[in-house]
């Protein structure tokens, strides 16, 4: 198996993911999964591809990842790890699909407005 690599993004996050055949080792920006993300939750939302495929421990899995925060970067990282899969093996696209991990979320921060305190936040009215 040659390597792979795909794109994942979630609001500012870009995720850079290289897929090849080996033990399952998975590593962010040359620090293993357990060291960059310390929360369970978003080592849960890294795996999810691959436990949904049944493919946990088939694959030695390289990221970089650059921009957002950790929760949009662990999605980012996903997505990548999604579109890999979905490149290696065409069929595991239903099981991913039926999950929502095919799917680039859209919603991004809304841009701020001049006149306005945030993106739709007015500054406090006074009569006098």
């Amino acid at each position: 198996m040659e390597l792979i690599n795909t794109i994942g993004r979630r609001k500012t996050s870009v995720a850079r993911v290289y897929l090849k055949a080996g033990k399952g080792d998975i590593n962010i920006n040359n620090r293993t999964l357990d060291v960059y993300f310390p929360n369970e939750i978003l080592k849960t939302v890294v795996n999810q591809p691959l436990v949904a495929t049944e493919q946990a421990g088939a694959f030695d899995i390289n990221v970089n990842v650059d921009g957002g925060g950790y929760k949009g970067q662990a999605e980012a990282i996903r997505l990548a790890i999604t579109r890999a899969l979905m490149e290696l093996d065409a069929e595991t696209r239903p099981v991913l699909k039926k999950e929502g991990f095919v799917t680039r979320d859209p919603r991004m921060v809304e841009r701020k407005k001049y006149g306005r305190r945030k993106a739709r936040r007015r500054f406090q009215f006074s009569k006098r």
